[in-house]
C-alpha cells in the first residue's frame, strides 16, 4: 500500500514522503490516526506542486537549523545529579535533562528531538547525544554528568 505521510512518523519517514507499508498498518493505524493519506495519482500531483512551492522555504529552514547547530556545538553542557556510592547516580539522566540544560543556555529544543546515545545515563562522566534540528541537520553534542554539591 502506497501512502503519503501527513506528518513525521518514527522509523517510517518524514512529512510528505511517499512510503510503501503493509495494508493492515496503513488501513488500521496510519490513515485513521491522520498520519497518512492514500497515494492516488491526483494526491501525488498535489504533493508535487506543494513541494515545488515549499522548496524555497525549506532552504531557509535548513540555513536556520545550521546556524542553531553551530551555536549548540559550542555549548559546554554540565548536568548535576545526585550521586550514591562510587559514581552511580540516584535515578538517571535522559533526553529531558539534556533539553533542560540546553534551555538554560538560551536555546529551546524540544526533548523529542534529542536522543541520548545508549538511552539513559546512570553514571558520572562524559556522554554523547544527537539533536535533530531538521531532517537534514543532525548535530552530535557531548555533555558531562557531574556530582551535585
Amino acid at each position: 500500500m502506497e501512502l503519503i505521510l501527513k506528518q513525521d512518523v518514527e522509523n517510517l519517514g518524514f512529512k510528505d514522503d511517499v512510503v510503501t507499508v503493509k495494508n493492515g498498518y496503513g488501513r488500521n493505524y496510519l490513515i485513521p490516526q491522520g498520519y497518512a493519506v492514500l497515494a492516488t495519482s491526483s494526491a501525488k500531483k498535489v504533493l508535487a506542486e506543494n513541494l515545488k512551492q515549499r522548496a524555497f522555504k525549506e532552504a531557509k529552514l535548513v540555513e536556520d537549523a545550521n546556524k542553531l547547530a553551530e551555536a549548540i556545538k559550542g555549548l559546554e553542557i554540565k548536568i548535576a545529579s545526585k550521586v550514591g556510592t562510587g559514581d552511580k547516580l540516584f535515578g538517571s539522566v535522559n533526553n529531558i535533562n539534556v533539553a533542560e540544560a540546553i534551555a538554560k543556555s538560551g536555546t529551546e529544543i524540544d526533548k523529542k528531538f534529542i536522543k541520548v546515545v545508549g538511552g539513559s545515563v546512570k553514571r558520572l562522566g562524559k556522554y554523547n547525544a544527537s539533536v535533530r534540528l531538521h531532517r537534514d541537520v543532525i548535530v552530535d553534542i557531548t555533555f558531562e554528568v557531574v556530582a551535585e554539591k
